[in-house]
């Protein structure tokens, strides 16, 4: 399942690679007009872009970036099991702080 594909790239830090594995989901929910899931998976691999732009010394583009993480966040609980969703929202949030701090 690609969820727990990209748990596992955000743990080993293989951000890039995490924003890609969610992106086909993402799409699926686009194609059949799923807008809040769609928004919901978009928010986590915007979660992922942003911490790969940081790592890249690219702040004011992480800075924007995150922000969509963020703001679509909430839309989490749309999603079917959405526990590990919230799991992958909540390791973002724990790079994110070990990252940029």
């Amino acid at each position: 399942m690609s969820i727990e594909e990209f748990i596992l790239a955000v743990k080993e830090e293989r951000f890039v690679e995490a924003h890609e594995l969610l992106e086909v989901e993402w799409r699926g929910y686009k194609k059949i007009e799923e807008k809040s899931k769609a928004k919901a998976i978009q928010g986590l691999i915007n979660g992922a872009t942003a911490l790969a732009l940081f790592k890249k010394n690219r702040y004011e583009a992480y800075e924007k970036v995150w922000k969509v993480f963020k703001k679509y966040n909430h839309l989490l609980e749309n999603l079917d099991n959405n526990k590990k969703y919230y799991e992958a929202s909540r390791l973002l949030e724990l790079k994110n702080s070990s990252i940029t701090s």
